[in-house]
C-alpha cells in the first residue's frame, strides 16, 4: 500500500509539474505562405513590456516535432521555469515546434541496413522549411517586440535543435550573445561564420546516435580560430546527454553574463 501511495504521489507531483509548464508557456502560432510555426512562449514574472528583456530561442530535437505546439516542452523547459531561474533572470524564452515533415538543419541524412542513421552536414544551400519559418518569425515577429534587447539574444538546442542552433548563429550572423548546443553537429567549415559568438559545446561520449565526434571536430576548429568556447564531455552518457547540460548549475548564468557588444 505504502508503495502505490508514493508511486502515486510521484505521478501527481509530475503531472502537477507539466501542468503548470503548460500554464505558464503561452501558446502562439506563426504562419508564413501557408506554413505554420507552432511556439510556446514563456514571459517573465510582472512581466513589463517598457521594460527590456533578453530572448532565448530554444529548439527542441527530432522526438518533439509535430504540430501540437506541446511536446517541443518536454526537454529543457523546467530548466526555465525553476523559480530561482525567473528570480535571477527574467527573460522571454521561446520553443519553436518543428515540423515532422522538416528538420532544424540543412543535413542529409541516410540510414544504413542496421537503422544507423548517418548525418552529412552541409555547408550552403536554402534552409529547410522549419528552418525558414524560424528565420521569418524572428524577422517579423520578434523584431517587432521592443520589449526585447538586442544586445542579449541567445539560443541553445539538443540533437536536431543542437544542429538547428549552429545552422541558426550561421544565417543569423551577429544577432546573438552566446549560444549552447547539446548531441549536436554541423560542418566545421562554417564555423569561421559563428566564431564570434561564445559557445558552450556539450555531448555524450557513448552517444550512439549523433556522433560525438561532430561536436569535437567543431571544439577543436573553435580552438584554432582563438574563439572563446567551452567544451563539455560526458564520459558515460550516450545520446541523452541533455539532463547532464541542463544539470549543469552555470549553464544559464553563463549564458546571460554575455552581451553582444
Amino acid at each position: 500500500m505504502k508503495a502505490v501511495l508514493v508511486c502515486f504521489i510521484i505521478a501527481f507531483g509530475f503531472f502537477q509539474t507539466y501542468a503548470q509548464t503548460k500554464a505558464d508557456f503561452v501558446e502562439d502560432e506563426f504562419i508564413y505562405k501557408g506554413d505554420t510555426l507552432p511556439v510556446r512562449v514563456l514571459y517573465p514574472k510582472n512581466f513589463n513590456p517598457a521594460n527590456k528583456y533578453p530572448l532565448v530561442l530554444f529548439l527542441h530535437g527530432r522526438g518533439e516535432s509535430g504540430s501540437d505546439n506541446e511536446k517541443q516542452l518536454t526537454h529543457g523547459a523546467n530548466m526555465f521555469l525553476d523559480s530561482a531561474f525567473r528570480q535571477d533572470h527574467p527573460a522571454v524564452v521561446v520553443f519553436p515546434q518543428c515540423a515532422t515533415d522538416s528538420y532544424w538543419a540543412n543535413v542529409k541524412i541516410t540510414t544504413d541496413q542496421n537503422g544507423k542513421r548517418h548525418f552529412s552536414f552541409r555547408k550552403s544551400g536554402k534552409p529547410t522549411k522549419a528552418m525558414r519559418l524560424l528565420l521569418k518569425y524572428m524577422d517579423e515577429r520578434l523584431a517587432d517586440n521592443l520589449y526585447l534587447d538586442r544586445q542579449r539574444y541567445y539560443v541553445g538546442g539538443l540533437s536536431m535543435g543542437g544542429m538547428g542552433t549552429y545552422e541558426l548563429l550561421r544565417r543569423k550572423r551577429h544577432k546573438f550573445a552566446a549560444a549552447f548546443a547539446i548531441c549536436g553537429g554541423d560542418n566545421p567549415k562554417n564555423v569561421k561564420k559563428y566564431d564570434d559568438v561564445p559557445l558552450w559545446l556539450f555531448h555524450g561520449e557513448k552517444d550512439d546516435v549523433v556522433d560525438p565526434q561532430f561536436t569535437k571536430n567543431i571544439a577543436a576548429e573553435l580552438e584554432r580560430r582563438g574563439a572563446t568556447y567551452k567544451l563539455t564531455l560526458y564520459p558515460n552518457d550516450n545520446h541523452n546527454s541533455w539532463d547532464s547540460a541542463f544539470a549543469e548549475k552555470d549553464l544559464l548564468p553563463w549564458l546571460f553574463s554575455h552581451r553582444r557588444k
